[in-house]
């Protein structure tokens, strides 16, 4: 194997790879004998004709794709053990010669990690947060431990309201034909949470149990089943059941049953405690995201397109493991979103950006600062993985190896960088 490497604009480089004839024969011998047993010529046994007859036949190229499929990736990795450049995208194949008894050429069109010039990025300027806690936040807190503590009545002596859960039969119909997805039986409808069409659940305010309604809508135009979209729809609807939450008081009893605190006020004051904590550490993570946000507007860098791509498909990829975890595969998804990959992608490219920006600016932030990892520290960082995944810190290690240990030590480096950012910016 031989290989070229040519620098190109924009942090781009073209690998041009070339396999000997011979490797290309054997490769080309290899797919013979995966395939034989499926191919069929007249006057020879299924699997025992020779490689030579079938290429008569078939041309002597039939076995070329499967041998090129086998030899580019092996090749592409033995390539990039060669040449000493840092790779940060997947590679886009061409191959440019495959002929029997030739060698085989094709080229990698790869982007390459671009060099990042600092600008000012030790007390750039960013906004203060104000983290004082309002007596309305700390109602608001209170009021959300009320509702999760309330109580559910059955209502009989008045219509249903604003915040009832109304339990109903409803058919729709659209041009008197009752359609798919339509038909509900003993469904619970809080009353005000705009879980159905727009105007749906105003039109069963002031229902009494046991009422047929008619409600009157029309489907939005951007509605997900496009057969429906902007269509009027009349919903044939049966109120059943309404019920209502009842809150407890708001007293010293509300306040021992929801916590460990004798009075309300003493709650009250811990409630307040906990939004001011919390509110310390959003403005601390604000903090540090104004600030790198400042470093990376005043560095420079030339980011390649091919290594946007990289990342929006690693995002992407995690996104599907995250459906899949939660039972939906990415078809599924796509599915019922009417999204696209290809819109998904173009969408996520800003976020990509961003994080390829923030990434380059942070480890060259680290390597000027001289920041360095100590055995400790990395040895603290595997206590955590090991306590989380409930493994021995020498498993862990193990499963990691070497490559994956330095990564490892670069992140906490990365980390390291972002409290020196942020600790230097001036809050003004």
């Amino acid at each position: 194997m031989s290989l070229q490497v040519e620098k190109m604009e924009k942090n781009m480089a073209k690998l041009t790879i070339e396999v000997s004839a011979e490797d290309l024969d054997k490769a080309m011998e290899k797919a013979y004998q995966k395939q034989k047993n499926r191919i069929t010529i007249p006057g020879f046994r299924k699997g025992k004709a020779p490689r030579k007859m079938i290429e008569r036949m078939y041309g002597k190229g039939v076995f070329m794709e499967d041998a090129v499929n086998a030899l580019v990736p092996e090749h592409y990795s033995k390539a990039l053990e060669e040449c000493d450049l840092e790779i940060v995208s997947q590679p886009e194949f061409s191959v440019t010669q495959m002929e029997p008894g030739k060698a085989l050429i094709f080229t990698a069109d790869v982007a390459t990690k671009p060099e990042v010039t600092l600008g000012e990025y030790k007390g750039v300027e960013v906004p203060k947060a104000d983290i004082a806690v309002t007596d309305e936040e700390v109602d608001a807190e209170v009021k959300k431990e009320q509702e999760k503590n309330s109580r559910t009545i059955t209502v009989e002596d008045r219509a249903a309201a604003k915040d009832d859960i109304v339990t109903i039969d409803f058919e729709g119909f659209v041009d008197g034909d009752a359609f798919e997805g339509g038909k509900g039986t003993d469904y619970p409808l809080t009353l005000g949470s705009n879980t159905f069409i727009p105007g749906f659940e105003d039109q069963l305010i002031g229902a009494n149990t046991g009422d047929h309604v008619e409600v009157n809508v029309t489907f939005p135009e951007e509605y997900q089943a496009k057969e429906l979209a902007g269509k009027a729809a009349v919903f044939q609807c049966d109120v059943k059941k309404i019920e209502a939450k009842e809150l407890p008081e708001l007293d010293d009893d509300f306040a021992k049953d929801v916590s460990e605190f004798d009075t309300l006020a003493e709650y009250r004051e811990n409630v307040k405690k906990t939004l001011t904590e919390k509110k310390e550490k959003e403005a601390e993570t604000a903090k540090e995201n104004a600030a790198i946000d400042k470093a990376i507007e005043n560095a420079q860098m030339d980011i390649p397109e091919l290594m946007i791509q990289t990342q929006c498909r690693q995002m992407m990829d995690d996104f599907g493991r995250r459906m899949q975890s939660q039972g939906l595969s990415m078809e599924q998804y796509f599915q019922f979103t009417g999204m696209t990959a290809d819109k998904m992608m173009e969408d996520m490219k800003p976020q990509a950006l961003k994080r390829i920006q923030t990434r380059l600016v942070l480890e060259k932030i680290a390597e000027v600062e001289d920041i360095q990892i100590t055995e400790e520290e990395t040895d603290a960082e595997i206590a955590k993985m090991a306590e989380a995944y409930k493994m021995e810190a020498d498993k862990i290690k193990e499963i990691l190896g070497d490559e994956q240990l330095e990564q490892l030590k670069k992140d906490l480096a990365v980390q390291k960088a972002v409290t020196v950012v942020a600790e230097a910016a001036k809050e003004v």
